[in-house]
């Protein structure tokens, strides 16, 4: 570790370490401010639903982190990225006469929207801090950390240098580069947005800055009118709101090279640390049905199409659903994202609901669940947990519906008693219906039970044409 935490931490908080790929003890660098970040979205186009799932496990670590060290000592910062080429260029086209940081807001600002109203639906707090890197490219009337003062930093302290219109990181010049994704120098690749190949000393040299032509958006710098490379993005707006060093930096397994990689070499040579972030958080890869997530395969979801239209299932999907569908498989394994799965979250969330519901106020949360999640967000055994409490609720464990309404409201559900949810009704009543054709009387008459205390009367009867027994459901409160 880098030397930076307190020798002890009594809270019991457990994380794999992607720098160490070793789970150890947390032990923030100051408990009363404990800092995190996490890659944002680049809101060219609407996040799809691999974007929802970094957004969503950490979600559940600042829930988890606030908790342990209080919501007021928690700092968690997640970027939005409105620097792209493809933004740049659409800025030009659409807005000519606009300044360029007005022209981006302009392109983005729908997206951006799109992204928070998305987040919000899957259960997700907002950050403490949501930076657009636009607002980080040149130096700031705060002092703040930005992106052009890092890079005369990096050329001065002889880690980058000018090439052909660029300025590029001089990955040599860093012994230990590539901890993190433990790639030796000689195997890496240009980890930028734009092609640099004669004009690099080593083949994995990565740009900082480049030039814009006239017809491209651009800003003033030393090196001429130009724009950020990607990297550098992050390394400015962590650093603004976090500091040199920080503890935990999250994102997806796809970041660890090129992007984090750089991250770590850019902010360290700049600021002569021997971390960026303590410890380093990734989630897995997301397939969908099985398949990698293509445009051409037709498997190419947003989050917005997922809980607005019918075209995942034939049906829509609430947000809590899709939210209990991500965290039912362990954050660093792949997930399988399927139909299936999200009719098994839709299932397990309506029995959760049901017995939550017999309480009428949340209690305690249940320090068997909170255990499990500070071993590196154990989400299986914390969900059978719930499990478990949801049975002694409908046996008429009072305690137990109150302790599983806090730990539903906890994790990010929603356990207001609100209008009725007619779709989750008719699929009890489908499920009853199956159980009394398998003769399971007694769990079809617990489904029946289940609803009634919820306050919908069930009705029997058969189906005049066929004789087929149909069941009717009605609000009795």
């Amino acid at each position: 570790m880098s030397g930076f935490n307190n020798p002890t931490d009594p809270r019991g908080l457990r994380l794999t370490n992607t720098l160490t790929r070793e789970k150890e003890d947390f032990v923030p660098i100051d408990p009363a401010n404990v800092r995190m970040y996490v890659c944002g979205p680049t809101v060219y186009d609407f996040a799809h639903i691999g974007n929802a799932r970094p957004v969503i496990v950490f979600d559940v670590l600042f829930r988890l982190l606030r908790h342990l060290y209080g919501e007021a000592h928690v700092t968690y910062v997640r970027n939005i990225t409105d620097v792209d080429d493809k933004i740049n260029a659409r800025a030009l086209r659409d807005f000519p006469d606009l300044p360029l940081n007005e022209a981006i807001r302009r392109v983005t600002e729908k997206t951006a929207d799109q992204f928070h109203e998305d987040v919000a639906a899957l259960g997700c707090l907002p950050p403490t801090f949501e930076p657009r890197a636009t607002e980080f490219v040149a130096p700031r009337a705060d002092g703040k950390t930005d992106m052009i003062g890092l890079i005369q930093t990096l050329i001065e302290r002889g880690h980058a240098y000018e090439a052909a219109g660029e300025v590029l990181f001089d990955t040599a010049s860093m012994p230990d580069y590539g901890q993190l994704s433990r790639r030796p120098l000689d195997e890496q690749q240009a980890g930028a947005r734009v092609t640099v190949d004669r004009h690099k000393k080593n083949p994995g040299d990565f740009v900082l800055w480049k030039l814009s032509s006239p017809e491209e958006p651009g800003w003033d710098s030393p090196w001429g009118r130009g724009r950020p490379g990607w990297h550098i993005e992050c390394s400015a707006m962590s650093a603004a709101y976090l500091g040199e060093v920080f503890d935990i930096h999250g994102g997806g397994l796809d970041l660890i090279f090129p992007h984090h990689e750089n991250e770590i070499a850019q902010s360290r040579c700049a600021h002569g640390t021997a971390v960026m972030a303590n410890y380093w958080l990734h989630n897995g890869f997301l397939q969908v049905e099985g398949q990698k997530m293509s445009k051409s395969l037709g498997n190419f979801f947003t989050i917005h199409e997922l809980l607005e239209a019918e075209t995942f299932g034939g049906r829509k999907w609430p947000g809590e659903v899709l939210r209990l569908a991500m965290l039912m498989t362990h954050y660093r394994e792949p997930i399988d994202f399927s139909v299936r799965k999200l009719e098994e979250a839709e299932n397990m969330l309506r029995k959760w609901k049901r017995a939550a519901d017999l309480a009428s106020e949340p209690g305690e949360l249940p320090g068997e669940m909170i255990a499990a999640l500070c071993d590196d967000l154990g989400t299986y055994p914390a969900f059978q947990m719930l499990t478990r409490l949801a049975g002694e609720a409908v046996e008429g464990d009072g305690a137990a519906a109150s302790t599983l309404k806090a730990a539903l409201a906890f994790l990010g559900f929603d356990v207001s008693s609100a209008a009725v949810d007619a779709h989750a009704v008719e699929t009890a009543i489908a499920e009853r219906l199956a159980l009394i054709r398998d003769r399971k009387w007694a769990e079809a008459d617990r489904i029946r039970d289940e609803l009634l205390a919820q306050g919908i009367q069930l009705k029997d009867g058969k189906d005049a044409a066929t004789g087929e027994r149909i069941t009717t459901w009605e609000v009795k409160r």
